[in-house]
């Protein structure tokens, strides 16, 4: 095992530095190594004490896939990592890592918008909700079900963020957010002013909402957004029945129209 211990330190050498596409390679090099030992899948064969150094190295790894925005790497590190924690022998000394890693595999079923996984990996985990990291992600699937998704900005924003590599899936989590709020305002509105778009989009300037205007093809001018035009659509939906339902804030935004 000195060869593991050995690519281990240079691993975690490369984590203080940030240098997670070095990392990644000497991650791929201790899966060999690992391999080559039996302790990539736990064995009653390996010591618990391998394994457990096994865990964290893939525990790592799935970190790593984050930083470096690999959602396919994360994956696979997530379910290499489940009969790690299944193990009975291995789960008398805890990780310390697990929590994290499930909440964020949570994080990232919401930003999928799947549901059904979110709540049956959760109900596989009695008391983890109790977690900071597993609470977070809990917490913004609550209000997206709401529709309190100016709740959801905001916790995106604010320090009850757990973690850095939360803040990756949250991001990604508000874009998602915004589009479905885009859409449901080209349905609800023929136009809008730049400035209650800001507010609407979650977004921090206008020319981020003329930005933003141009990848959903909106016409910009004079100071409004115009929407594409069906009045069809339009004439069969509720302005107000919309923000209701994709905001809670509906009485901030009477002032829109």
């Amino acid at each position: 095992m000195a060869e593991v211990r050995s690519l281990n330190q240079s691993l975690i050498q490369c984590i203080n530095k940030k240098d997670y596409k070095t990392a990644s390679k000497y991650l791929a090099q201790l899966k060999i190594a690992l391999l080559n030992h039996n302790a990539l899948i736990p064995s009653t064969e390996v010591p618990p004490a391998v394994l457990g150094g096994a865990r964290e190295i893939l525990e790592i790894g799935a970190i790593v896939s984050i930083h470096l925005q690999d959602e396919p790497a994360f994956l696979r590190y997530y379910a290499q990592l489940q009969p790690f924690y299944a193990n009975p022998i291995l789960n008398k000394v805890p990780s310390k890592n697990r929590n994290k890693i499930v909440g964020l595999y949570l994080l990232l079923l919401l930003t999928k918008n799947n549901i059904a996984d979110f709540h049956t990996t959760l109900e596989n985990m009695p008391g983890a909700e109790e977690d900071n990291f597993v609470r977070y992600p809990v917490m913004l699937e609550r209000w997206l079900m709401e529709g309190s998704y100016d709740k959801v900005w905001q916790a995106t924003k604010s320090s009850q963020v757990p973690s850095e590599e939360y803040a990756r899936f949250s991001e990604v989590l508000v874009g998602t957010i915004r589009h479905e709020i885009a859409s449901c305002s080209e349905k609800a509105y023929a136009s809008l002013p730049v400035s209650n778009a800001k507010q609407l989009l979650f977004l921090d300037s206008e020319g981020a909402v003329v930005d933003f205007a141009g990848e959903r093809d909106w016409d910009v001018r004079d100071g409004r957004i115009y929407f594409p035009h069906d009045d069809g659509e339009k004439a069969s939906l509720s302005s107000s029945n919309i923000i209701n339902n994709t905001i809670g804030y509906a009485q901030e935004l009477e002032t829109i129209v």
